[in-house]
C-alpha cells in the first residue's frame, strides 16, 4: 500500500472520528483549531513515532479544511510542551541512511508548518526542548507562560548530536550568530524572559492560578494572536528591524568568519576536540552562511546521520538513560516524609547541603560549634540567592521565603524534632563516632542519621550505634551546588527504609543518586585513589603534573587528573592510600608510593588548600609545576621503561580505573554497570563521551581490554592483572550492557 494512500485513509478516519486520536486532542474555537499534545501513558510529550503518525495527517487535514482559518498548538500536560524527540526512536535506527531519512522527514514536517498559509501559534507552557523547540520555531508566532518550568533549548549536542529537523537553520534566522552558536554549542536551557529578550517569544503570559487555569489563559492569548493575524491578512511573522540588522551582519564574511573562528577555538580549548558534535555544528553553520539554507538543511541532515552513528553519541545517550534511572527511587515509598532535617558542620560541604535544600521547602537546621563558621556559611548562602534575584531567576519574595527555612545555631536545640540528620564534619573517624553517640541521645527514634564522608567506613562510624539500621552514608561532592552526584553508602545493617528516605532526600535536592555498599573508599573514592597511585608512579618516572593534565584532558577528562589530586587533597589521598595498602597490599599499591606520599605530607604539600601540592598556586588563580615536587622526585625517580607516548600514559591510568571499576562490581560495592558509569562520570569526571568505564569497555571490547592489561602486566607488574570478572567475560564474549 502506498504511503499516499495510507495518509488519505488516515485523514478520512480523522474526518469521521477525531476521538480515536490517542496522543493528540483537537477542539474548535470558532474558525480556530486548537491541537493539544497529550502523549498517551507518559508524563511528558515527546516527538515519538506514535505522536508523529497522528500529527502529520491531522495537520494535513487541518491545513486543507476550509472551515479552519488558524491553528494553535499547545500541550495538555502541565510543565511539558514537548520535551524533545523520543530517544528510543533515534536508537532504533540501524544505519546512517535511516538517520538521514529521519532527519529529512522531520525537516519536511517542520517546513509544512512554516509554509502553511494559515497562521499557526505555539502556546508554550513547560519544557520546550530539542524537537519540541524545533516545532515552536517552525510556527509563525510563539506565546509562552512565564513559569519556572517553562524552558527553551536545543540540548542535542549533549547527546553527541545536533538538531535534525531544521533547528540549526531556523535558530540562525531568529538570532544573532553569537546567540545562536551559544545555544547550539552548549545545549543550555533558557527561561521565558531571556527567550523574550532574544526575540524567540512574541508574547510573555503571566500565570493566573492553577495549572489548568494557566493553560486555558495561555490558550486564550494564543487564539487572540491568531485572530489578530487573520484580521490583518497575515500568516508569517514580518521581519523586524533587528532581523534586518542580523541579516546584514551575517552577510559580512569578515565578521562571520571571525565569529566562527573564535567559536571553534573556544570549543577546542574546552573539549580538546574529543567531542565531534560541536565541530560539526560549526561546519553546518558555516555551509549555511556561505551557500544558503538549501545547502544548510542538507548539511544538517548529513551531520545528524553521521553523528548518530558515532561511539560518542551512543555513549552520551547511554548516560542519558543512566541519568534517568538515577533520578528514580527503586526502594518504593518511605515510611515517613522528611520535613525537617539538621546538618552538623558548616564547612563548604555542610553549607552546600543546606544551600540545595532550603529552596525545596525543607526546614533546615545548620549547626556548628563555631559561630564564625556559621556566619560564613549563612553569608555564602545568602549571596547565592541574592545573585539569583539579581539575575531575575528568583523574586525578592521567594528569596525571603527560602531563607526563612534556614536556622543557624551553635546548639543542638530542635534536634529532637528532626526526621533526618546529616553529619558533615571533616574526615576523622573518632570525631564522627563521637557525634553519632552524642546525637543518638537527642534525636527521635524515627530519625535517620547520615554521615557525609568520602573515605571512612560507615560500619566503622556506626559500630557503637544502638540503632545501626538507621545509619547510612551520604557522600556529597564539592561544590555541592554544582556537582550532581550523591553517593549513598549502606552497610549490611542499614534498612531498606533508611536507604529509601536518603534517596528521596537526595532526589529532592536535585541529585543523581547511586547506592553503593560499604567498603574501602566506597566506589568513587576508590577509583580516584587507584588512578592517583598510577599518576604518582608516572611522576616518579619523570613526567610533570602538566604532562599528566595534558594527556588526561586529551583522553576526555574535563579536569586534568594531576589537578584533581590537588583539589581532592594530597593529605586525604595519603590517608586513603595508607588504609588501602593495609587492605589490598602488594602489588596494587607499591611501598614506594607510600614513602612518596609521606614526604609530600611532611612538607605540607596538601594541594590547593595549602597553596601548593603537585602545583604551586598564585593569587591570580594561575598555577605552575611545583619546583619542590621536582626536587623531591630527583632523589627517588626511576628510569622509564619505554618512551611515554600520550596513548601509553592514557592507557596506564585508564586501565587502573577500568580494572578497579570492574573489581567494585565483582565485589558488589556497586550493583550495576549503570551505577558504575554514572558514579564515575559525575563523581570522578570520567570522560562523558566514553559513557563511563563499563560502557567504554563494552565499546572497546572486553577481550581487547583484557589483552591490554596482560601486556601492561608484563611490562609493569601485577597491578595491571585483570580482575577475574573481566577474564571470565572476555572468555565468554559477554558485555556489561545487553
Amino acid at each position: 500500500m502506498s504511503e499516499l494512500l495510507c495518509i488519505c485513509l488516515i485523514i478520512s478516519k480523522y474526518e469521521n472520528d477525531l476521538a480515536d486520536l490517542k496522543n493528540l486532542k483537537i477542539r474548535r474555537q470558532g474558525t480556530i483549531a486548537v491541537v493539544e499534545f497529550n502523549q498517551e501513558n507518559a508524563k511528558v510529550n515527546t516527538l515519538s513515532q506514535a505522536m508523529m503518525n497522528e500529527f502529520v495527517p491531522l495537520f494535513t487535514h487541518l491545513r486543507n479544511d476550509e472551515n479552519v482559518q488558524g491553528i494553535v498548538v499547545i500541550s495538555a500536560k502541565p510543565g511539558s510542551f514537548i520535551a524533545g524527540a523520543d530517544i528510543n526512536m533515534l536508537e532504533s535506527a540501524k544505519s546512517r541512511d535511516e538517520l538521514y531519512e529521519m532527519s529529512r522527514r522531520g525537516q519536511e514536517v517542520m517546513d509544512q508548518i512554516e509554509q502553511s498559509s494559515k497562521p499557526i501559534v505555539a502556546a508554550i507552557a513547560g519544557s520546550c526542548l530539542g524537537g519540541g523547540f524545533e516545532v515552536a520555531l517552525a510556527c509563525h508566532y510563539r506565546v509562552a507562560l512565564n513559569d519556572k518550568r517553562t524552558t527553551f533549548g536545543l540540548p542535542e549536542v549533549k547527546l553527541g548530536l545536533l538538531p535534525g529537523a531544521g533547528g540549526t537553520q531556523r535558530l540562525l534566522r531568529e538570532l544573532l550568530l553569537t546567540d545562536a552558536l551559544d545555544l547550539l554549542l552548549t545545549g543550555r536551557e533558557i527561561k521565558p524572559k531571556q527567550a523574550k529578550a532574544l526575540g524567540l517569544i512574541d508574547v510573555l503570559v503571566e500565570p493566573v492560578g492553577t495549572d489548568e487555569d494557566n493553560i486555558e489563559h495561555l490558550c486564550a492569548i494564543a487564539i487572540e494572536k491568531v485572530n489578530q493575524q487573520i484580521s490583518k491578512g497575515l500568516s508569517h511573522r514580518q521581519p523586524s528591524l533587528m532581523e534586518n540588522i542580523k541579516s546584514k551582519i551575517i552577510s559580512n564574511s569578515h565578521v562571520r568568519n571571525y565569529i566562527l573562528s573564535q567559536a571553534q577555538a573556544k570549543v577546542i580549548a574546552q573539549t580538546q576536540g574529543v567531542y565531534p558534535a560541536p565541530l560539526r555544528i560549526l561546519d553546518v553553520i558555516k555551509q549555511t552562511l556561505e551557500r544558503g539554507t538549501t545547502v544548510g538543511f542538507n548539511a544538517e541532515a548529513e551531520a545528524f546521520a553521521d553523528l548518530g552513528m558515532t561511539n560518542e553519541s551512543k555513549a552520551l545517550i547511554s548516560l542519558f538513560h543512566g541519568r534517568t534511572e538515577c533520578k528514580k527511587n527503586k526502594y518504593g515509598k518511605a515510611q515517613r516524609e522528611v520535613k525537617t532535617f539538621a546538618i552538623v558542620g558548616a564547612d563548604p560541604i555542610g553549607s552546600g547541603i543546606a544551600n540545595v535544600s532550603i529552596d525545596k521547602d525543607l526546614q533546615v537546621i545548620l549547626q556548628d560549634s563555631l559561630s564564625d563558621s556559621l556566619s560564613r556559611a549563612r553569608s555564602q548562602i545568602e549571596t547565592t540567592y541574592q545573585n539569583s534575584v539579581k539575575r531575575n531567576r528568583t523574586t525578592q519574595a521567594d528569596y525571603s521565603r527560602i531563607l526563612s527555612h534556614l536556622k543557624c545555631q551553635t546548639t543542638f536545640d530542635g534536634f529532637d524534632q528532626c526526621d533526618f540528620v546529616i553529619e558533615a564534619v571533616f574526615e576523622d573517624a573518632r570525631l564522627k563516632q563521637k557525634i553519632l553517640d552524642q546525637l543518638e541521645q537527642l534525636i527521635p527514634e524515627h530519625c535517620i542519621y547520615a554521615s557525609n564522608t568520602s573515605t571512612i567506613s560507615i560500619h566503622e562510624i556506626a559500630v557503637q550505634s544502638h540503632r545501626p539500621e538507621k545509619v547510612i552514608g551520604m557522600h556529597y561532592f564539592s561544590p555541592v551546588e554544582k556537582v550532581e552526584l550523591l553517593e549513598i553508602v549502606r552497610t549490611r545493617q542499614t534498612s531498606d527504609d533508611t536507604v529509601c528516605s536518603a534517596i528521596n532526600l537526595g532526589l529532592k535536592q536535585g541529585k543523581l543518586v547511586i547506592v553503593v555498599n560499604d567498603g574501602p573508599g566506597f566506589y568513587t573514592t576508590r577509583l580516584v585513589i587507584f588512578a592517583c597511585v598510577e599518576i604518582l608512579s608516572l611522576l616518579k618516572e619523570g613526567l610533570t603534573p602538566k604532562d599528566i593534565d595534558h594527556v588526561t584532558r586529551k583522553f576526555g577528562f574535563h579536569i586534568g587528573l594531576a589537578s584533581l589530586l590537588d583539589e581532592f587533597g594530597i593529605d586525604i589521598i595519603a590517608g586513603c592510600v595508607y588504609r588501602f595498602r593495609e587492605i589490598f597490599g602488594e602489588p596494587l599499591i607499591d611501598s614506594s608510593i607510600i614513602q612518596l606520599l609521606q614526604i609530600f605530607v611532611k612538607h605540607k604539600l596538601f594541594g590547593r588548600k595549602s597553596g601548593q601540592g603537585l602545583y604551586i598556586y598564585f593569587k591570580d588563580n594561575k598555577k605552575e609545576n611545583n619546583p619542590k615536587i621536582r626536587e623531591i622526585l630527583k632523589n627517588i625517580s626511576i628510569e622509564k621503561k619505554e618512551r611515554s607516548t600520550m596513548e601509553h600514559i592514557q592507557w596506564r591510568i585508564a586501565l587502573r580505573l577500568l580494572n578497579e571499576a570492574a573489581r567494585c562490581l565483582e565485589e558488589n560495592i556497586i550493583t550495576s554497570p549503570t551505577d558504575g558509569d554514572i558514579g564515575a562520570v559525575f563523581g570522578l569526571g570520567f570522560p562523558p563521551m566514553k559513557g563511563g568505564p563499563f560502557h567504554f569497555m563494552d565499546t572497546f571490547g572486553i577481550f581487547n581490554i583484557v589483552d591490554l592489561m596482560y601486556n601492561y602486566q608484563l611490562k609493569y607488574g601485577d597491578r595491571f592483572a585483570p580482575t577475574q570478572l573481566l577474564i571470565n567475560m572476555s572468555q565468554e564474549n559477554k558485555t556489561f550492557y545487553p
